[in-house]
């Protein structure tokens, strides 16, 4: 099976990017597993994994491809890189939420964003979230800006209230 895709994340995991890619696959519709690699004897003397091990996994979230690869301990994961999940509703946004952080770590949640069981972060936001924010002077844009800042997950509802100028 050939994969067209041109540019593609490359998730480097120690040895849970098979676990990884059946999470994520089991979360978003329209995804699946493409392929897997394994390591042979080949070069075991540099990356010092097990022949017949996972080495890669190619997998489609909701049709945007992703290798997750098992490099080992080397490298881990920071907030310096994140996947946003748009959403058309909150039932949408409460859904993802708690699929991707079941697992993860509660204290690394502000303003929309989340850090999975695997250490990844993403950030789970309205669709309309770029136009809330597209005018930077605007008073309705720093209303809801100071919403979002007290908020962990984000509620559509009121980020809207806010932008509008409506109290509760």
């Amino acid at each position: 099976m050939s994969i067209t895709t041109r540019i593609r994340p490359c998730l480097w995991f120690n040895d849970q990017g098979e676990e990884a890619a059946r999470f994520y696959t089991g979360i978003f519709p329209n995804s699946r597993i493409v392929r897997v690699t394994h390591f042979s004897d080949a070069g075991q003397e540099i990356h010092g994994r097990p022949a017949g091990s996972v080495m890669t996994v190619v997998f489609e979230l909701d049709g945007t491809t992703f290798t997750a690869l098992n490099g080992g301990p080397l490298f881990t994961f920071n907030e310096a890189v994140s996947f946003e999940v748009h959403c058309d509703s909150q039932a949408e946004i409460d859904q993802y939420w708690a699929r991707l952080g079941e697992g993860g770590d509660p204290r690394a949640q502000q303003c929309g964003w989340l850090k999975d069981r695997f250490g990844v972060s993403w950030q789970v936001v309205p669709a309309q979230m770029d136009a809330l924010f597209a005018d930077p002077d605007s008073p309705a844009t720093r209303r809801a800006m100071n919403a979002m800042l007290q908020m962990k997950k984000l509620d559509i509802a009121a980020l809207q209230r806010a932008y509008d100028g409506v109290e509760v």
